[in-house]
């Protein structure tokens, strides 16, 4: 299909509300098919956009190469589909940043925020001493990202199958345009998005996060900053960066419940306002 007049690729899977998933950095829709595909078959229509840069989605022109571009790409993604009413938004590693902006800045109608193991919370290692700065995600070199990035994602016991399909979709997107590649990367590191999400947390919108214990990639300083921010206790779970591309059918079961919840308290506020209209 085409958004903002430009080529775009997404996957589109099942029925009932919809829950608009975002790849992480260097990914695309494809990468996640196995976990997506859990959830669909669970009662959830889920769609998965290539996120502008990757997966054949045409890149965003310089001037909208932002964190708030991409939010408004995904609003216009949204509107192009033909998305209206109720819906739910989640992402995963940079997915979850871009999820986070495109809530804030266009979540009408939005009803649910899942974030897994996502960028935003902007802190590398805390301070082991009172008073002191902790040290930020936009200090870790970019080299040391690109260089573990495959490996962090997977763990040891899901190493061989996991980590073939992450580098085949990286390759390619680094291959597509390896300076937007890194553009993108950078963007991701240094996403600071603790504002945003206490924005969210005045407005009310329910944001669920999702955790991996075994996260290399963003440490457990960066999650807390998150949980802080939406005054919410994440769901942690074992698992690497990556945990949700490892043991789909766990992602599947945890994101039936999350959604399950949603479902019954839109329910429970519909109910209600139909009670004071009736009683009006």
């Amino acid at each position: 299909m085409e958004v903002q007049g430009r080529r775009a690729t997404y996957g589109d899977a099942g029925r009932g509300t919809p829950f608009l998933f975002l790849h992480g950095w260097g990914l695309s829709d494809r990468t996640y098919k196995r976990a997506l595909g859990r959830l669909a078959r669970l009662g959830v229509r889920v769609i998965a956009p290539s996120l502008p840069g990757f997966g054949g989605t045409a890149a965003l022109p310089g001037d909208e190469f932002s964190l708030e571009g991409y939010a408004r790409w995904v609003d216009d993604f949204r509107t192009a589909i033909g998305i209206e009413g109720p819906w739910y938004l989640g992402g995963h590693s940079f997915g979850g940043g871009v999820a986070v902006v495109t809530a804030h800045e266009h979540g009408d109608d939005l009803e649910l925020l899942v974030l897994v193991n996502s960028i935003g919370g902007s802190v590398w290692k805390a301070s082991a001493r009172p008073g002191a700065d902790a040290r930020h995600l936009a200090d870790r070199p970019l080299w040391d990202w690109g260089l573990h990035f495959p490996y962090d994602v997977a763990g040891p016991r899901t190493f061989r199958a996991v980590v073939p399909v992450i580098l085949r979709d990286m390759a390619r997107n680094l291959l597509r345009d390896p300076l937007g590649f890194i553009r993108v990367g950078r963007m991701a590191g240094a996403a600071n998005l603790l504002a945003e999400l206490e924005e969210l947390r005045r407005r009310q919108l329910p944001v669920v996060v999702l955790w991996g214990d075994e996260d290399k990639v963003l440490p457990a300083a960066s999650m807390d900053a998150m949980v802080a921010a939406i005054g919410r206790d994440p769901e942690v779970v074992s698992g690497s960066h990556g945990w949700l591309l490892e043991d789909p059918d766990r992602f599947g079961e945890i994101m039936t419940n999350v959604v399950g919840v949603a479902e019954a308290a839109r329910t429970a506020l519909a109910d209600e306002r139909r009670s004071e209209i009736a009683g009006a």
